[in-house]
This record gives C-alpha cells, sequence and structure tokens, in this order.
C-alpha cells in the first residue's frame, strides 16, 4: 500500500498506521478512507494528496 504526501502542509498518510485520531484504523488504504476524511494535520481534502514514490 502507498502512502500519500499531502500537498498542503507535508503530512504523510501512513496505510501501515492508520490514522488513529480519524477512526482510520492501521491497513486501511487511502484509496478506502472515506470521501470525507480529511487531513488530520491542517484539515486538507483528500484531493489535496498526492501519492509518494
Amino acid at each position: 500500500m502507498k502512502k500519500y504526501t499531502c500537498n498542503v502542509c507535508g503530512y504523510v498518510y501512513d496505510p501501515a498506521v492508520g490514522d488513529s485520531e480519524g477512526g482510520i484504523k492501521p491497513g486501511t488504504a487511502f484509496e478506502k478512507l472515506p470521501k470525507e476524511w480529511v487531513c488530520p494535520v491542517c484539515g486538507a481534502s483528500k484531493d489535496d494528496f498526492s501519492p509518494e514514490g
């Protein structure tokens, strides 16, 4: 599973870690995140993220 980086603040969503504060369990691929999920650091939408590599 790929990591995705927020284009606004640089936060990296790592599927192996998930987003515990956002209720996202480890092992959740970025593509499987709810469409209303936002960056936990700056509040940017999923559209503001780019895949790493």
